[in-house]
């Protein structure tokens, strides 16, 4: 696990210094995706406690930020601002990069190097390659890699329990993007225990996000009225022995050859139905075309297949983008669905152990498709690293370009 930037500079682990580019710190936000998701019960405080078995994948969105000087200009009233390119993020001001950078703020604000003067206001450029509002935990991944830029640029230090409090105050899947890596996580999300990786070559992802967004909110609203699974403790029961089979050293060829059960295993499949009826068709006839079992991550309504390679994941996206076009696959929303191909990420080797307070945290990087272009995006993984189509090789996972460091609505 890769904790937050903690005691010291750099790469916690070597003690080395990074140089900071002039562009500011960047960091690159992966998506996750839930290989099983198994909702036990709601709690008393109204969140749901969880059990499920999550992923990060190539898949990812970037974020920069560097500090502004007051007699810039760049941050009227001294205020943090944020830029967004890519896909539309909502709620303005209330972005979570917006809100990270403010927590983190507060939470060094008496110990970061220049106190008792406040951390200065910093200037954040986010690109979205993320669908927003799909069950891949952009916003929450984004919130954790804004987070550790914040501490960067500041030049200022958390140590990891600190740092794991700030990321659940921030929402229930930013905890897992801040510890870094594969995890099962419970509670609402806070609790992460980082698993090994999987044996051998790891498995391609085609991911299918139909154009509408799926509010997390609404859909545990949803299960909380009665759109649960026939069968209750199913989904724990297969998410519990995947993570203690992983545990014990799992073949990326046996999780293929589970991916019927893993495909049934998330409590929220008609929950998001229930709020968005057109997935049942979407997802039946999507199953139908790959021939293969076809899961959801998260509240949805992204869809996923697991390939043993990314030739075939490229393939299989080449049929959903035909079917799209010719209106075989039923239309959701406005627009075709985004269509990208993904790997599982490997936890960086410098993290293959978990590291104690004082390490840093990076992501790994992939470019977006460019401008008016076919959304289908090729995140490739190969060892951490990723392409898009139509764009170069960027910073494999686990490496900072500069130096090393949702809530779920209900």
């Amino acid at each position: 696990m890769s904790p937050a930037r903690a005691a010291g500079h750099g790469d916690g682990r070597t003690g080395r210094r990074a140089v900071r580019p002039p562009t500011g710190i960047v960091r690159e936000a992966p998506a996750k995706l839930n290989l099983t998701l198994a909702v036990i019960r709601q709690r008393a405080d109204r969140y749901h406690a969880l059990h499920s078995v999550i992923v990060p994948l190539s898949l990812a969105d970037t974020i920069s930020v560097a500090p502004v000087e007051a007699s810039s200009g760049r941050s009227p009233g001294g205020l943090d601002s944020l830029a967004v390119s890519g896909f539309e993020v909502p709620g303005g001001g209330d972005n979570l990069v917006l809100r990270a950078i403010a927590l983190a703020r507060a939470a060094v604000a008496t110990t970061w190097p220049g106190a008792p003067a406040l951390p200065p206001p910093l200037a954040a450029k986010l690109v979205k390659r993320i669908p927003v509002a799909a069950g891949l935990g952009g916003g929450s991944s984004d919130a954790a890699c804004a987070l550790d830029a914040a501490l960067e640029a500041w030049d200022a230090t958390l140590d990891f329990d600190r740092a794991m409090a700030v990321a659940a105050a921030l929402g229930s899947d930013v905890s897992f993007f801040l510890a870094g890596g594969t995890a099962r996580i419970s509670g609402r999300g806070e609790f992460v225990d980082p698993l090994p990786d999987l044996v051998g070559k790891q498995p391609a992802v085609l991911l299918v996000t139909p154009a509408v967004a799926v509010p997390t909110r609404e859909v545990f609203q949803a299960f909380s009225r009665g759109a649960k699974p026939v069968v209750a403790e199913a989904a724990q029961e297969i998410s519990e022995r995947l993570a203690a089979d992983m545990t014990a050293g799992l073949p990326s060829a046996a999780l293929l050859a589970r991916a019927a059960d893993l495909a049934c295993s998330n409590d929220l499949l008609l929950a998001s139905v229930a709020v968005v009826p057109p997935l049942l068709p979407f997802r039946r006839t999507l199953a139908r075309l790959l021939g293969c079992p076809v899961g959801q991550s998260g509240s949805g309504p992204t869809c996923w297949a697991l390939y043993p390679s990314l030739v075939a994941a490229r393939k299989a996206a080449q049929v959903v983008e035909q079917a799209a076009a010719d209106g075989t696959l039923p239309p959701i929303g406005h627009g075709p669905p985004f269509v990208a191909v993904a790997t599982i990420l490997r936890r960086p080797v410098a993290d293959a152990t978990i590291p104690g307070a004082g390490a840093t945290m990076g992501t790994g990087a992939a470019k977006p498709p460019k401008t008016g272009t076919s959304r289908t995006v090729d995140a490739e993984g190969g060892a951490g690293s990723h392409n898009v189509r139509d764009a170069g090789s960027t910073q494999p996972f686990g490496q900072s370009v500069g130096q090393s460091i949702e809530q779920d609505g209900r």
